[in-house]
């Protein structure tokens, strides 16, 4: 058999991903005339987890309405969707090499947007002990078999339990309920957190999946100490979000040591020049919005860069210590203007002191007026940047209860 042969191609911006990160990107750079802009997507549909989920929550409309309009405004603004073709590697610093259904290609771009999202632990890696038998899920196979394929009690379980604390589990715990299926509890491990529905085991732990061929039951040790039986037939876990990014790996962009995405600037560049990165992608899982919205300035930092706009060299990398669990952009640029930081906490906390400091220095020092979540990350703009040292070592900001 002779091999395929090699499509070679050029284009303006190549954006990988179209969810809504890499969708509101293209359809922003399409519109100001940055040329051929084309968005890659691994999936046969377009536009990301909003697709499967049907809760509401997205600026006003449900995910799949949601997704359905990032689809419409970038193909609107001209920018070529093509869905079912993988971006596999890098065969230049802005080549990359991928997978279509009409065989290999070979993409060059002037600027490369890595939009290639969030994705949980799969269930293998989540370390509870035991078989793996049907009915484990996770809460994107649970949202795609009832959102997309219409599944229901029958098909799925006839009594379910989920883990988790934030608010994914209370989404898992509707579209459980819309397809049929009782929710005999919900396993959360921290001990506060959002209101969930049903019975909520607080500060419980799963500690063994039971049944050989299908689940039976799990084990779970209480709050107290104490273990005990759930019987279930289904169980869910939900969170535990992983950035996708393997290709940003691949193509030698240094990663965050917190959130294990690519680390960026203020701007969203990478350390490589001409490759930038957007949306859950730089964070795990964050509402659409907000992804959305990082895709719009990302397409401002793009065309900037199309227009001629020098690559700045590395800056003072951003550390989180204490209570603060991750924060982005991972890194300075200076001098530049200041950016806005989001912050995500370890654990809930009532009017937080936030400190910054680099070299011992004290930056900057304020006291939260909120309640933080852990679930929920907090905007905070980084007034304190031009007080940085863009010569000296990294930039600590910590959060103290």
């Amino acid at each position: 058999m002779t091999e395929a042969r090699t499509a070679a191609r050029a284009v303006d911006v190549l954006v990988v991903g179209a969810g809504p990160a890499g969708l509101a990107a293209a359809a922003r750079l399409a519109a100001a005339g940055a040329g051929r802009v084309e968005v890659l997507e691994r999936e046969r549909a377009a536009g990301g987890v909003p697709r499967h989920c049907a809760r509401g929550g997205f600026g006003g409309l449900t995910g799949p309405a949601f997704a359905r309009r990032a689809v419409r405004a970038a193909v609107g603004a001209g920018a070529v969707l093509r869905t079912g073709v993988g971006a596999t590697g890098w065969a230049g610093p802005l080549t990359l090499e991928v997978t279509a259904p009409t065989g290999p290609e070979e993409i060059t771009a002037r600027a490369v947007v890595l939009a290639t999202g969030v994705r949980e632990r799969p269930r293998s890696a989540r370390l509870v002990p035991g078989a793996r038998p049907a009915g484990v899920l996770s809460t994107g196979e649970l949202q795609q078999s009832v959102e997309l394929f219409g599944l229901r009690r029958e098909r799925i379980g006839r009594r379910a339990v989920v883990v988790g604390s934030d608010p994914v589990a209370r989404h898992a715990v509707r579209t459980l309920r819309r397809a049929g299926v009782p929710v005999a509890a919900v396993v959360a491990d921290r001990p506060s957190g959002p209101w969930l529905p049903g019975p909520v085991l607080r500060g419980a732990t799963v500690l063994e999946l039971l049944g050989q061929g299908r689940l039976s039951g799990i084990l779970v040790r209480g709050a107290d100490g104490r273990t005990g039986l759930l019987r279930c037939d289904t169980v869910v876990f939900t969170g535990d979000w992983l950035p996708d990014h393997e290709l940003a790996r691949a193509g030698g962009v240094p990663l965050d040591p917190a959130t294990r995405g690519p680390a960026v600037d203020g701007a969203l560049r990478t350390a490589v020049p001409g490759v930038f990165a957007a949306g859950n992608l730089l964070h795990g899982a964050e509402p659409g919005t907000v992804a959305a919205a990082e895709g719009r300035a990302v397409a401002d930092a793009v065309l900037a860069h199309l227009a001629g706009a020098p690559w700045p060299g590395p800056g003072p990398a951003l550390r989180p210590e204490g209570a603060l669990r991750w924060l982005t952009p991972g890194r300075l640029s200076l001098p530049g203007p200041a950016p806005t930081l989001l912050l995500r906490p370890a654990d809930r906390l009532a009017r937080p002191l936030l400190t910054v400091h680099q070299d011992g220095r004290l930056l900057h020092e304020r006291r939260l007026p909120a309640l933080l979540d852990a679930h929920r990350s907090v905007r905070h703009p980084a007034v304190w940047a031009p007080d940085a040292d863009p010569a000296g070592g990294p930039v600590t900001v910590a959060l103290t209860p």
